[in-house]
């Protein structure tokens, strides 16, 4: 409960870095297509922040609505039982309450905690999670014990440092596509991919194509990609994105912009996590900030 967020999401768990897709075996000539059908592991999520929650409800939309939906990832999403935790304090890099995903968790879970000075709140969110409480020595809360922990969240909301206006936010983006901001932040940027990698909803992915040295076992394998990746946006004839400056506007006007377009929210929750572990402290809030200020006219 002393922690927020680490460089780790979730997101490991139900879209693995590296997902074998099929694999094919050759012999005497002949050669056997084997799809992929390994069962999906049960897994508890302990600890889950609204935030991180809010990212998987994120990743439901693009993996699970329209007409191809993933079967790995919904087997994965399936198998889980989900403890959340109401964050009791805000890091630094915190802006959940600008992008209304946090503190206190909303979005689908099983069990989530509230930490009091002398005990945990539970709220039932499943049948599952009701089965497990039923399970452990519980009391019913009091009204006073609810009402700590309003004051818990209430205190949280109030140590948010960072903060992001969200108001037209899409078209604020799109009108200044030329703004000198992106020349500004390309000169910092080093385009190792660090906040596309550690960010909960980020979703671009590759395939490889590997075989063995007698090549009788090859396979086709996803695994993470990042649109900070120069080969990323390559087709044939050319790049479509050769500089920084229009690899790292896409991503900002992607995930605060088209994003919403596409899949009807935000592609940010707040987290932090891409100002954390950005080697050259790159803060999007501070990016956002500085266009919306000075807008192009």
């Amino acid at each position: 409960f002393d922690f927020n967020v680490g460089p780790q999401s979730w997101k490991q768990f139900l879209f693995p870095p590296r997902q074998q897709l099929y694999q094919i075996e050759t012999s005497n000539g002949n050669w056997k297509l084997e799809p992929n059908r390994s069962p999906a592991p049960k897994q508890a999520f302990i600890g889950v922040r609204a935030c991180e929650l809010a990212a998987i409800a994120c990743q439901d939309c693009v993996f699970l609505s329209g007409e191809y939906r993933d079967p790995f990832y919904s087997a994965r999403r399936k198998q889980i039982f989900v403890l959340a935790v109401n964050c009791s304090k805000a890091a630094s890099t915190c802006f959940c309450t600008s992008m209304k995903t946090g503190p206190k968790v909303s979005e689908t879970f099983d069990l989530a905690l509230t930490e009091l000075n002398d005990a945990f709140l539970i709220e039932v969110g499943s049948e599952e999670g009701a089965e497990m409480l039923r399970a452990t020595g519980w009391q019913p809360a009091s009204a006073f014990d609810t009402g700590r922990a309003a004051q818990v969240i209430e205190r949280t909301e109030r140590q948010m440092q960072r903060q992001m206006r969200t108001d037209d936010l899409p078209k604020m983006l799109y009108d200044n596509l030329e703004h000198p901001r992106w020349d500004e932040v390309a000169g910092r940027c080093l385009g190792c991919a660090n906040c596309t990698l550690v960010c909960p909803t980020c979703f671009c992915s590759t395939v490889e194509d590997t075989s063995d040295l007698r090549d009788e076992h090859s396979e086709r394998v996803r695994v993470w990609d990042s649109c900070f990746v120069l080969d990323f946006s390559h087709v044939h004839g050319g790049n479509l994105r050769p500089s920084i400056r229009a690899r790292y506007r896409q991503w900002l006007t992607h995930k605060l912009g088209s994003w919403i377009d596409q899949f009807g929210s935000s592609g940010c929750v707040g987290c932090g996590r891409c100002i954390t572990w950005c080697p050259v402290g790159i803060e999007i809030t501070e990016e956002v900030t500085a266009i919306r200020e000075r807008p192009v006219r």
